[in-house]
Order: C-alpha cells, then structure tokens, then sequence
C-alpha cells in the first residue's frame, strides 16, 4: 500500500536525488500499466509531491485500525498456579510449599490448595483457564457425552492420556484435556477424531474420568451427599444396553419407551424439576444429530437444565406419553394428557402437552401443579388499601369479585386464598376448575371436562341447583359463561372467576364487548383484581445501592409525579434502591422466589355509571385513580422501595 502511493520514480527505484527521466509506455508491462492510477504521475519529484505524498500516507495510517491506549494484548502467565497469587487468594511462599507438599507425597498440586489452603475447585479452574486461554469445564452431573464421539475411542486410550470429548458446538468437537499445551496430545485427539474441528477446554483429571465412565457406560461416583439417583448414572446405564448399532435415524436401537433406564430418567427428569421450583418441564428434540434440551422454568424465566443425545429423544418422549396415557403411534398432531405422581410429602400433577415439530419430533412440556394448601390472604402481599378492600367485597353476601391477568399470574392462587378467607361453616362453597390445582377442607370442588360437555357454564348452572353461597369459577372464556355467572351474582350468590385481561378498567371494557349486558354486570360486579408476579430480590445477596438522578428521575415518572409528591420522597442521601448480587443461593441471578403486584377497582357509584354507558378504559382509569386505586405499575414501585423487587422487573410485567 506504502509502495502504491509513492512517485513512480521511487517506485522504479530510483534514488530520491536521482533525476527522474521521462518514462515510455514501452518500458511498462502491460499489467504494471493496469495498476498504475489514472492520475498522471510527476516526472521528477518536488517539495509538493513529496508533500502531498506524506499528505496521503498519514491518511492512510490515520483510517487504519489500531489499538486504543487502554487496550492491552492479554497477560502471558508463566505458571499454571500465577492467576491465584495475582489474585492475593495465596502467597507465594503458600504456592511454592504447596508444589513442594504435592512432589513429596506423589499427589497433585490441585488437591493440596484444596485440602489444606482452602482454594476452591472453581478458582483453580479459573486460573488453569487464564493460563491455557481455554474455557474450564468442570464435572456436571446434567452433561451427557452423545455415545457416537468415543463409540470408535478405546476407552483405556482416553484413560491414559486424559482426554474425552463432550459436545458438539458451533460446528466443532469440544475436547476436555488435562493439558491443552502438550502439542503432541493435542495432534493425537486431532487424529483421534479423523480431522475434526476441535475446540478445547481444560479440566480436572478426576473430572475426565468421570466423564468418561460415563461416555463408556460404567458407573460414575456419585456425588458426595447425593440422595437420588444420579442423571449420569441413569444415561451410563443407557449407554452399557447399546450394543453400537443404530437404526437409519440414527436413533440407540436396544433402548425403548419401556427399557427401566428410560423410566429411571423421566421421573428423575420430573422429580428434579419439582425440587428446583420449576413451574414447567421443557422437552425440547432437535433431530438425530444434535442434543435434546431439557429446561425448566423457574420464577418465570426458562433455565437449561440438560442436554440429552439426539438418540434418546424418542424413547423419553413415548415414554413421557405413556405415563400421560396418551397416543405413541401418533406424532403427527398435537395431544393433551396428565400425569399423577406420588412422592414421599404430597402428591404432584402434571399437565402435558405433545406438539409435533420439524424432523418428525414432538416437543413436549409439562406444567407442574402441586397440590398446596391455600395461602392466607394476609400473605399475598397486598398493600393496606387493597388488603381492607378485598376482604370487605368477599364478605358481601352476593355480587361478582373477578381476578385479572396473563397466564401463570397467580390469579387462581389468590381466588384461593380468598374463598380462605370466607370458608366458614355456614357457607357452601362450589368450585369448578380445570385442573383442580389447590384443595381445601369445606369446599365441593369439581374439575370440569369439555371433552364430553362438561365445561365452566355447565357446572355453573349445577352448582344454582345444589344450594350454593359462594361459586368460583376457574375462567370466564366466552360470553355464556361470563352471563350465566352475572346471572348467578344477581340472584343471592357469590361469584368468583378470573378473566385473561391486562388491567382491571379494561376488564369493564372486555366484559361488555362480549356481549354482556351492562346494566346487569355493573349491578354485579363488587370489584376486579388485576394482577402480576414479579421477581423477589434474593434475600442472601441483597444490598442497598444509591440510584443516580436519572434512575431517580425514571421511577419518579413511571409513578406519576403527581403521586410521587404526595409521598414526599426526594432525591438525596437517605433515598435507596435494591437489587441482587447473585449468590450461589440464587444461582447468580440475584432473584428467588416471586412476589404479587396488584391493581384492585372497587365498584362505586361513578364506576357504575361509566359502564352503563359503555365508557373507555382511559375513562374508568381516571375516576378509580381519584377513587384511591394504586396501579400495577405504582404497587410495583412501592414494592421495589420496599426492597420486596426492583424497578427493572416492575417495568418488565406492567404497562409503563
């Protein structure tokens, strides 16, 4: 490039005091004339060409890439141990009398930090990681080595040499070695897996062959303290029955739904996924070749919990269908079933759904309902206003109370805990749900079945004929249902339900708009719940952070400033936000566990009026604020002053 913007004179090599000569076209070849510029260039160099060349050069320089002065090409560490000395979590008298301990005794030096110097495995990783510039991967009872990358590996082979590879990713092999720097090792697992690509991570040899017990089908340790059988142990025991061959798919041909291995892994599966919280199991197939995903979702967020070989796929989906009792001949539509398990405390249900996917796959997810005793309403959190509201309206004799929100937003949780609340003696109280997720001593509950007619509108008009007080039904999805229940209101009944909408005004809005009959449902309706879960701060991380005046600012008019100053905070020294470290408690999130922001509009006079006459949502709004309604964005708010969440998740769920 340098060479290109220099005088042609240069370029032939002449001298800069040289006098430049005229220069024919004869003396060119052809392909010098081609990349030659269409400018003319100087015959003899002067003060301005040779300006105007520097000109051009410095321009050049000054486009081209470079590195900032704050950039540093990263630290070259001489020792495998030097990370943990930088980081002061050893000195280095401790690391030299430690290498001298481990030559002593014929034993590792990463044992001796361990067991007499307090390192934890993870810090050692990290400094082997920073030393070999390749990730750390350490033993995890959730991965599973697909059996077609160590099927044509002698097992005796990796033992020795203490490498084994673990995954597919990006179109690559990752290998875990104890050594990435041992060219020659690194060559022969190049070799080893006829010239794929291969990226490497480093990793304790315990750990190694540990993963390769279990890639070979022998039976890996079990974890210290490890109650259940171990996911690993499971998947060994599924390798040791393949004999190697493999159907056209590519699918293990010797295991099946029924095989005991597949049986041991679904509940296993289950069971895991109960103990960590999780509302719903994901089964999630991607084709022969690539691992089968499993999540959960926890606290509203989907976590991966493990990866399966592409092989497996089929036998735990068949066999997921058969605990549900549902159709494994048919993967070409979608089909809906339940499954009951038993454990040692209570008793679990599942909902699950098969849904078929590309490659002739079936999705499948399963919603966890456990059977839980109702929570007492003084417990869902509500602020003092609506606390006193709600439990005035349960106690009316007859009307409609109804519980708004998306999906999995607890709206049945609190219709519980408020038939709680009245479950007294003297009153009869019918319910109708789909599925009955929460039982109570004194209530008649009934799970409806549209399957055969028996749905929500269908049970209503049984429970008007079985002397009823209270009647709660689990959804007002269509308008017979939503007019049979107003009907049921206004004939000396109460009636509770919930409604998919996203805030009690627009709930006035939604219930006319399906064809209700305005004068009769403002008649009846005693009050509307909106609702949402937000993420809890993690009460072992959690720590008061002082907010900048633009974050100050943000929260002031998500509140509504008119609000804010009657609350008559301002921004100064004693002003605090909270949020979440992360901790191994929270799994690093910074959240654990979820709380209820609410929005409840009581019935009052004005409100009954505005829907009599069809009123906008905007309309309804204004006149429940000013009736003393805190909204759901506002209730999150307080929450998050209170440190219960922050603003971040207030904003995620609520309209801003």
């Amino acid at each position: 490039m340098v060479h290109a913007l220099l005088p042609p004179s240069w370029r032939r090599g002449k001298s800069p005091g040289e006098k430049a000569g005229p220069v024919s076209t004869e003396q060119i070849p052809d392909v010098a004339r081609e990349q030659e510029p269409a400018v003319a260039a100087p015959e003899r160099i002067t003060l301005d060409s040779l300006q105007d060349t520097i000109a051009r050069l410095a321009k050049t320089f000054e486009n081209a890439p470079r590195r900032r002065a704050t950039d540093h090409p990263p630290k070259r560490y001489v020792s495998k141990f030097e990370y943990l000395v930088e980081q002061q979590l050893i000195s280095q008298q401790d690391l030299d009398a430690a290498i001298a301990e481990a030559k002593r005794a014929a034993t590792h030096v990463d044992l001796i930090l361990m067991q007499q110097y307090n390192i934890s495995k993870a810090q050692i990783g990290q400094s082997s990681s920073v030393f070999y510039r390749v990730p750390f991967i350490e033993f995890d009872d959730r991965l599973v080595v697909p059996p077609d990358l160590v099927r044509e590996i002698k097992v005796e082979y990796l033992k020795k040499n203490y490498w084994v590879p673990l995954k597919r990713e990006a179109g690559a092999v990752v290998v875990l070695v104890d050594d990435p720097h041992d060219l020659a090792k690194v060559d022969s697992i190049e070799r080893a897996l006829k010239n794929q690509k291969v990226k490497l991570a480093v990793g304790f040899r315990s750990d190694i062959l540990r993963f390769i017990a279990i890639a070979s089908g022998e039976q890996a340790p079990r974890s210290p303290g490890a109650t259940a059988e171990s996911i690993q142990d499971i998947i060994g025991t599924l390798k040791a029955e393949d004999d190697g061959s493999s159907t056209a798919d590519h699918d293990v041909a010797e295991v099946d739904e029924n095989d005991s291995a597949i049986v041991r892994l679904s509940s296993q599966v289950i069971l895991a996924a109960y103990q960590a919280r999780a509302s719903d199991i994901h089964v999630e197939p991607y084709g022969p070749q690539k691992d089968t995903i499993i999540r959960f979702r926890i606290d509203g967020s989907c976590q991966e919990y493990m990866k399966l070989p592409g092989a497996f796929r089929r036998p735990l989906v068949a066999r997921i269908k058969i605990m549900s009792r549902l159709d494994i001949a048919e993967r070409r539509k979608p089909q809906d079933g339940k499954i009951k398990i038993a454990l040692t405390e209570r008793e679990i249900e599942l909902r699950v759904a098969t849904i078929p996917t590309a490659l002739g796959d079936e999705d499948v997810v399963m919603r966890i309902l456990a059977s839980n005793e109702p929570i007492p309403i003084d417990k869902l959190g509500m602020n003092e206003r609506n606390l006193g509201e709600m439990k005035r309206i349960s106690q009316r004799p007859y009307g409609l109370i109804l519980c708004v929100g998306p999906t999995g937003s607890g709206k049945t949780t609190t219709l519980h805990s408020v038939l709680g609340f009245i479950n007294k003696p003297d009153r009869k109280i019918w319910t109708a749900e789909d599925p009955v997720e929460i039982t109570q001593y004194g209530l008649r509950q009934v799970q409806v079945n549209p399957k055969i007619g028996f749905n929500f509108a269908a049970a209503m008009r049984a429970f008007l004929r079985a002397d009823p007080d209270v009647i709660m039904v689990g959804e007002m999805r269509d308008e017979e249902t939503a007019s049979v229940g107003i009907e049921a209101s206004l004939t000396g009944h109460l009636v509770l339900s919930t409604l998919h909408t996203n805030s009690a005004p627009e709930t006035v809005v939604r219930l006319v708009d399906m064809g209700c009959d305005p004068f009769n449902f403002s008649d009846a309706m005693l009050g509307i719940l909106a609702q949402r879960l937000v993420k809890r701060i993690c009460d072992g991380c959690k720590e008061p952070y002082q907010p900048t005046p633009e974050q100050f600012e943000e929260v002031v008019q998500a509140y509504g400033r008119k609000e804010w100053e009657a609350l008559g905070i301002n921004h100064d020294g004693n002003f605090t936000l909270y949020r979440g470290r992360g901790c191994d408690k929270c799994v690093q999130t910074g959240y654990k566990g979820r709380a209820a922001i609410h929005e409840l509009l009581v019935t009052s006079a004005e409100i009954k009026r505005l829907v009599q006459t069809r009123a906008r949502a905007a309309e309804v709004l204004t006149v429940a604020r000013e009736g003393g309604m805190t909204t759901l964005l506002q209730d999150g708010i307080s929450k998050a002053l209170a440190g219960v969440t922050d603003v971040k998740q207030v904003k995620a769920v609520a309209n801003a």
